[in-house]
């Protein structure tokens, strides 16, 4: 008892100290992008949208209806369903094995990175992680009798992860293939109350059936078609090295090895949560070789860990305590990791530092001086000025910024390529540009930096094909340029050929006396550039010589109007000698002919003491 008590009083001090740590980091955190589409999503309530069931964004709904119109309201019903986590494990597990156990397990389920930083976002995940559990719960308490309370446990869990997401049919097809291999579990599902509570849960995947069955099935083919490839691909072999990171190593061998010995327990229990665990996980290992992998997947196996944790507490008692406390050690110091990440991209002056690295957080960064910015410029813009976003992220980041979620969005790649272009359709919009506006002044928002490289003449070229030819913009470069807005202030009389904003390419060559030799090219689709300057920290540092004779800009760029094709090349030098040693932000600024000032994206230069 004593053991139980220690191991009830260190769930307790975990419990709290997580979930306020969360509550701070939440607090603080900016806004994600796919928070914000749940936020306007909340705003037009219906039974279930394009990307996902209606659960995410009622709770998004109601956080910010009772707690008003912040980042932290958004969060708290997610915080609050996160927190129910971990006493659902502790309830599993102490039943099953043991109240010594299902304190340990549910300490073990705060420190196991995927679950305990459920919550920070307003992402499905933490429905999901509840419905699963409720799922889980039922299914080991019907294993040893049938009866209504238990009945009804899972109609509420099905019913939940049907209005969650639509992976919870993972978790369906597994606890039913679970169940089948079990002698109990078959009995189980002869049983007509239990079928009773799988009709019910059935019942909730209505309102997505009928939105797809009214939209061509726009967001089934999205989710189980159109975002993967279908074709083996080796990236697959990833799936064990980043779920033993985000699982922590210690952790995801103890989850494997605990499955593994749990498949041949005497207790149908075990094997059933082994079954549950190792087929969600194993599932999700063999999608991984032929399924998306330009979206973030690491968190979909959790399911399948939460079902593992119950058999965790009986396989480390049993391991010496060094490697008892390494497995602690190293599930905090993951839980802190993973925490610590999100406190960092917090800090704006940590983001602006890491704008260079892969994995600059380019979703949680800028919004805040964006929706400034916008506030400025429509200020200083006539009255009915009408604002339109070229993406579904910019329209819902501002929306939520300024209140308003019906700002238009033009069609865009990126909306198709995460599944919001049905339902900005189905609000009424995605408008086609000028036709639709007439002459009406018109703020375009367009994010630069959401557009692959390649593809960004194209882009506007497009844009203009939309909006007619584009006004010289203002310029908003966040972190050095890593998020980059353009602004254009759209009267209702362009005409003419494609004007769009300038494009350029730099190189920097640092010789051995300290000289760097920057070379590249520059050009501005309409009107061409009149001269480019050098930029040391945003501050400049020399004109560079421009008008450069190099054809394979033409060549590469084939739908370049620039008149000044192909003298577009420009060189220069810059002497290091009177700038401070550190790194330093080399950019460009460039001149149009039609009056524009661009400053180009800024890369990092290391910069010795001499």
């Amino acid at each position: 008892m004593r053991d139980a008590g220690r191991a009830r009083s260190t769930f307790l001090a975990l419990f709290a100290a997580v979930m306020l740590i969360k509550l701070l980091v939440a607090l603080r955190l900016p806004l994600f992008v796919d928070e914000a589409f749940y936020w306007q999503e909340g705003q037009h309530l219906a039974p279930a949208y394009s990307d996902l069931p209606g659960l995410t964004a009622w709770l998004a709904r109601l956080g910010v209806t009772l707690f008003g119109d912040s980042t932290l309201a958004l969060r708290l019903p997610f915080l609050l369903l996160s927190a129910w986590v971990p006493w659902l494990v502790v309830r599993i597990t102490a039943r099953e094995f043991g109240v010594r156990e299902g304190w340990i397990a549910g300490s073990l389920s705060l420190l196991l990175p995927l679950s305990g930083s459920l919550g920070l976002l307003a992402l499905p995940d933490a429905a999901m992680a509840v419905a699963t559990l409720l799922c889980v719960d039922a299914g080991a308490r019907l294993l040893r009798k049938v009866d209504a309370a238990t009945v009804l446990e899972l109609a509420f869990g099905l019913a939940i992860g049907a209005l969650s997401h639509y992976r919870f049919i993972a978790v369906i097809g597994v606890g039913f293939l679970a169940l089948l291999l079990l002698p109990d579990g078959r009995r189980v599902l002869r049983d007509v109350r239990v079928w009773t509570a799988i009709a019910f849960g059935a019942m909730a995947w209505t309102p997505l059936v009928a939105w797809n069955f009214d939209n061509a099935e726009a967001g089934l083919r999205f989710q189980l078609v159109d975002r993967h490839p279908w074709a083996f691909h080796t990236d697959g072999i990833l799936f064990l090295l980043v779920q033993a990171l985000m699982v922590t190593p210690l952790l995801f061998a103890a989850m494997g090895l605990a499955g593994w010995r749990g498949l041949s327990a005497g207790k149908p229990q075990s094997r059933y949560f082994a079954l549950l665990g190792l087929l969600v996980v194993g599932g999700f290992f063999v999608l991984g070789f032929f399924a998306d992998t330009e979206r973030v997947s690491f968190h979909w196996p959790l399911p399948g860990y939460l079902a593992l944790l119950p058999l965790l507490p009986l396989l480390i008692e049993r391991w010496r305590a060094p490697w008892r406390v390494a497995l602690w050690a190293t599930s905090a110091l993951g839980l802190v990791a993973v925490l610590g990440y999100y406190v960092t991209v917090s800090v704006p002056d940590v983001r602006a530092r890491t704008a260079a690295e892969k994995w600059y957080p380019s979703n949680f960064a800028g919004w805040d001086t964006l929706a400034d910015t916008v506030r400025a410029e429509l200020d200083a813009m006539p009255d009915g000025t009408l604002l339109v976003a070229d993406n579904f992220k910019v329209g819902a980041e501002l929306g939520f910024a300024l209140g308003d979620p019906d700002i238009p969005v033009l069609d865009h790649p990126l909306n198709h390529r995460h599944g919001r272009a049905p339902q900005l359709r189905l609000w009424g919009l995605q408008t086609p540009g000028r036709q639709a506006w007439g002459d009406r002044p018109v703020l375009l928002v367009v994010g630069a930096s959401e557009v692959r490289y390649r593809e960004l003449l194209e882009h506007y070229h497009a844009l203009c094909a939309m909006v007619g030819p584009l006004p010289p913009p203002r310029v908003l470069n966040v972190d050095h340029g890593r998020q980059r807005f353009l602004l254009f202030r759209l009267r209702g009389d362009e005409g003419g050929a494609c004007v769009a904003p300038a494009m350029a390419w730099l190189d920097l060559d640092v010789s051995d006396e300290g000289v760097v030799e920057a070379s590249g090219w520059a050009f501005k689709e309409g009107v061409g550039l009149g001269k480019v300057e050098l930029l040391v920290d945003g501050e400049p540092a020399g004109t560079l010589e421009y008008g450069l004779h190099d054809p394979g800009v033409a060549g590469y760029w084939r739908i370049s109007n620039d008149p000044g094709h192909p003298a577009v090349g420009f060189r220069g030098r810059l002497d290091l000698e009177g700038v401070a040693p550190g790194r330093r932000w080399i950019g460009l600024r460039l001149h149009g002919r039609d009056g524009s000032v661009e400053d180009w994206p800024e890369q990092p230069l290391e910069v010795g003491r001499r």
